[in-house]
C-alpha cells in the first residue's frame, strides 16, 4: 500500500515572522533575484498552496526570508478517507440502531 503524503505550504507564517505582512514585501527582493512576479501571481504565492514551485523561486524565497526549506514546506501526512465497515447483515456498522424498528401488524384480539 502506497503511502500518500501532502504538505502545509507556510509562507505567509515566515512572512509575519520576519515583519513582511503585505505580499507585495516580496517583490522587490525577487526582482532584485531576477524574479519578476505580478501582483497577483504574488498574492497567489503566498495566499495559497502552490502545486508547483520553480527552484529558482525557492531558492529565492529561502535567500530573501533567511530561513529553510522545512520552515517553509512542512510534510504531513495526507488524511485517509474514512470507510465504512459493513456488518454482515450489510448494515453500515453502528447505523443500525439508529434505524427505527420495523412495525409488527397483528390482528386484533390476539
Amino acid at each position: 500500500m502506497m503511502r500518500k503524503l501532502d504538505y502545509q505550504w507556510n509562507l505567509r507564517q515566515v512572512m509575519a515572522a520576519r515583519g513582511m505582512f503585505q505580499t507585495t514585501d516580496l517583490a522587490r527582493p525577487l526582482a532584485e533575484r531576477g524574479i519578476q512576479l505580478s501582483s497577483s501571481q504574488l498574492y497567489r504565492l503566498v495566499a495559497e498552496r502552490p502545486e508547483r514551485l520553480s527552484l529558482k523561486l525557492l531558492m529565492a524565497l529561502l535567500d530573501i526570508l533567511g530561513c529553510s526549506m522545512e520552515d517553509l514546506i512542512e510534510p504531513i501526512a495526507a488524511a485517509k478517507p474514512s470507510r465504512a465497515r459493513k456488518t454482515a447483515s450489510g448494515d453500515e456498522a453502528g447505523v443500525g440502531d439508529l434505524r427505527p424498528k420495523r412495525a409488527r401488524i397483528t390482528r386484533a384480539g390476539e
